[in-house]
């Protein structure tokens, strides 16, 4: 099993406007722990800072500070080209993020060979079709032939999902997965992303702006807020019970048929206003420095 630690992770962009330089902070002081059999969720709006932890965390950025550790049980740390097969991510665009000339088994299969799971052809064959099984897309040996372009949207993410665990993946960063898909077909992917995590003991990164979504399939939630935590806690707690103004925000701003007029008021909150220097911790159920 894989375990991931973030502390006091940093991310910094330069801006440049004529001759003047500033700097935007895009992640500032995140920590959180990764552990197998469970999911965090990182919630927040647009621009937060949540797929910007991503993309540090896939090694697709290099953060200005703090350390991302990735170790095994007995507590070897995990560098190279191992951490590139044991952290792997899902995109949030299914019809952007697989080749479209290419077919649905040369998806899977690529990976399979650049980690070196299997040997010959006819044993890649094999891995390709067990996993397509495994995501629910039978039957298999019709689905492996087709291009991206001839499956439904829920389809593309399933295989996108094949392709992420077939290196053999312990920790799944699952940017936005479902956002793109329509509402009947949601539930599904997470069901599915959920019982490949039980049965695989997967640490995952859940990123959403769904607190619905999040409480559903989360065991703990991070709320962000430029780039700060400013509430953390079991799923239920920070949705049922939250504490501080943004988590209010993001929960009024969700549509309720019961409750008309509820986007239209949460929209008059003075967002300049909230607090985001501090973060509700629902373990320890006080509130302290954001970052801290």
């Amino acid at each position: 099993m894989t375990l991931v630690h973030v502390t006091d992770l940093v991310k910094d962009y330069g801006l440049r406007t004529g001759l003047r330089r500033t700097r935007l902070r895009a992640v500032d002081h995140v920590s959180f722990d990764l552990v197998p059999g469970r999911t965090v969720a990182l919630v927040g709006e647009s621009g937060s800072g949540k797929s910007t932890i991503a993309r540090i965390l896939t090694r697709m950025e290099r953060p200005t500070s703090g350390r991302v550790e990735v170790r095994l049980d007995d507590g070897t740390p995990v560098h190279g080209s191992l951490y590139r097969r044991h952290v792997q991510m899902v995109f949030q665009d299914p019809f952007a993020s697989l080749n479209p000339f290419h077919s649905v088994a040369h998806h899977i299969a690529r990976p399979l060979r650049i980690h070196r799971r299997t040997r010959t052809a006819a044993e890649t064959r094999q891995r390709v079709l067990e996993m397509l099984e495994r995501v629910n897309l039978t039957p298999a040996e019709s689905v492996a032939s087709r291009r991206p372009h001839e499956l439904s949207g829920g389809q593309r993410q399933r295989v996108a999902i094949a392709r992420a665990l077939a290196p053999g993946a312990q920790v799944l960063i699952a940017d936005e997965p479902v956002s793109m898909l329509d509402v009947s077909i949601r539930l599904g992917v997470l069901n599915l992303m959920g019982r490949l995590q039980r049965e695989d003991r997967l640490a995952v990164l859940y990123i959403t702006h769904d607190l619905a979504t999040a409480r559903h399939f989360s065991d703990e939630i991070l709320v962000l807020h430029r780039g700060r935590v400013v509430e953390r806690g079991p799923s239920d707690a920070v949705i049922l019970e939250p504490h501080h103004d943004y988590t209010r925000l993001l929960a009024s701003s969700a549509p309720d048929p019961d409750r008309p007029g509820r986007v239209t008021a949460a929209a008059r909150v003075d967002r300049e206003a909230i607090d985001d220097s501090v973060c509700y911790d629902h373990r320890t159920r006080r509130w302290e420095r954001a970052g801290a």
